[in-house]
């Protein structure tokens, strides 16, 4: 009974300090690997060999418990304290401002422009005139005429709209003979036969669409009952609208004492595009009419860079005009809505020319910036027990912008959930002038925990610190 009470008193002692009990475990275990040189000694009495063999087994039973207390606790926690968060790298990627833009200006007469729909990029002031060369000094206008001719007409004898074929106008003597009248002056004409009769849109597209001369003078004349008449309500008119750099002497243009600056001339393409009749006979490749015949429209660019108005003029060498109109397709959200004329020009090819030049180089001056490809690495996360993901833009993006418009770039992330392939970020936004365009960001790859070898090999990379 003594050795089973030490035995006890042993095992109370190793619960509370843990040091004592093993250096009493370490004797007694001594103590035993003594005993078979003992038995060799003499006979042992079998009630002993009872009572040593249950020692023994109370013996082993404290040494596993000691164990199990030692390591079973670091084991514990080990496999389950935190462990340190991944560390994340990561960089904003930056896009270069594209090339400026490079205006081709016409080098021959003077120009103006004016640009609607693109104030965003260009402006405000560009729907006023964006751009211009040459002086803004009354020039000779020619045929322009007509179109002012038309204005004031439409002014005093209004039709509903574009299909309105509006009053028949009865052609007398006096103005078929504006047909030889015209024919001597070297300007361009069309059948007027006496008594023929045509409508009053009719009669309007003949004098816009070929440009008679013959047909400006007879409709003027209709509308106010003399050329008196017209030219005192085209003044009148002209002070309306504050077209102060414009003079008109007669309804054709015929006369180079017809002249007005690039600005007016802004102003009145203005007038005329947005009168649904004139827009439409502007817009005209060719029409049929009886009594008349097939005519050409004398702008040759009608459909050339969304070229849709609106009337030509010309009076020989270096004095070739085009006051024109175009919806021109930059791949903005909406067509940019331009008016723009050209006086003076040498001959009606580099008129053409020049204006198609300019057209373009606005055009190119848009530009469709690449900003980012799909699967694209801005950064990645890596742990102590080697697990790596890549952190990425998930979707290709472009931005449109104009000329060397700054592009700016703004990013937001969050900390992972579970750091999975897939898993949404934040996002990335790209901005240049009016236009924003943003991805996603996401993981590539994901990070596994550590695994229970791991853990139990590197108790000092454990924790959250």
């Amino acid at each position: 009974m003594m050795g089973l009470s030490v035995t006890e008193g042993a095992a109370v002692t190793t619960h509370h300090h843990s040091s004592d009990g093993l250096s009493e475990l370490t004797e007694l275990m001594r103590h035993e690997e003594e005993l078979p040189s003992r038995r060799a000694s003499r006979q042992v009495d079998p009630q002993i060999r009872r009572a040593r063999r249950r020692r023994r087994l109370i013996v082993a039973a404290i040494v596993t418990a000691v164990v199990l207390a030692t390591t079973g606790g670091y084991v514990g926690w080990a496999l389950n304290a935190p462990v340190r968060s991944p560390v994340v790298t990561s960089q904003t990627p930056q896009v270069s401002a594209p090339a400026a833009a490079t205006i081709a200006l016409p080098s021959d007469g003077a120009f103006a422009i004016s640009i609607s729909g693109a104030d965003d990029y260009l402006g405000t002031t560009a729907s006023g005139i964006w751009a211009s060369s040459g002086t803004d000094e009354p020039r000779s206008i020619a045929s322009i005429t007509k179109l002012i001719t038309a204005l004031v007409v439409l002014d005093a004898k209004p039709l509903a709209d574009a299909d309105d074929a509006g009053p028949t106008i009865t052609f007398d003597k006096a103005d078929h003979d504006l047909y030889d009248k015209y024919y001597v002056l070297g300007a361009t004409i069309a059948a007027m036969p006496t008594g023929s009769s045509m409508s009053q849109h009719d009669a309007l597209a003949t004098m816009l669409i070929p440009s008679a001369s013959n047909y400006a003078e007879a409709v003027s004349t209709w509308a106010f009952g003399s050329q008196w008449a017209f030219l005192n309500a085209t003044r009148g008119w002209l002070d309306t609208h504050g077209l102060t750099g414009t003079t008109i002497v007669e309804p054709t243009g015929i006369d180079p004492r017809n002249t007005s600056t690039p600005g007016d001339l802004i102003a009145i393409g203005k007038l005329a595009a947005a009168d649904p009749t004139i827009a439409r006979l502007a817009a005209t490749p060719s029409l049929s009419l009886p009594g008349v015949g097939a005519m050409s429209n004398t702008n040759d660019l009608l459909g050339s860079a969304g070229i849709d108005g609106l009337k030509t003029g010309n009076l020989g060498e270096n004095s070739y005009n085009l006051l024109y109109t175009a919806s021109l397709d930059v791949g903005a959200a909406g067509p940019l809505e331009i008016t723009g004329v050209l006086l003076g020009g040498f001959s009606r090819q580099s008129a053409d020319h020049s204006v198609l030049t300019l057209l373009g180089s606005i055009r190119d001056g848009f530009h469709q910036v690449p900003l980012a490809d799909a699967g694209q690495d801005i950064g990645a996360y890596s742990t102590l027990w080697g697990d790596t993901a890549r952190m990425v833009i998930g979707e290709s993006a472009s931005i449109l912008t104009w000329s060397d418009t700054p592009i700016t770039v703004t990013m937001e992330t969050t900390t992972p959930a579970i750091y999975a392939d897939g898993e949404v970020l934040g996002s990335i936004t790209w901005t240049a002038g009016p236009n924003t365009e943003t991805a996603v960001i996401e993981i590539e790859g994901s990070i596994e925990p550590p695994t229970a070898w791991w853990r139990l090999t590197h108790p000092f990379e454990l924790g959250d610190s």
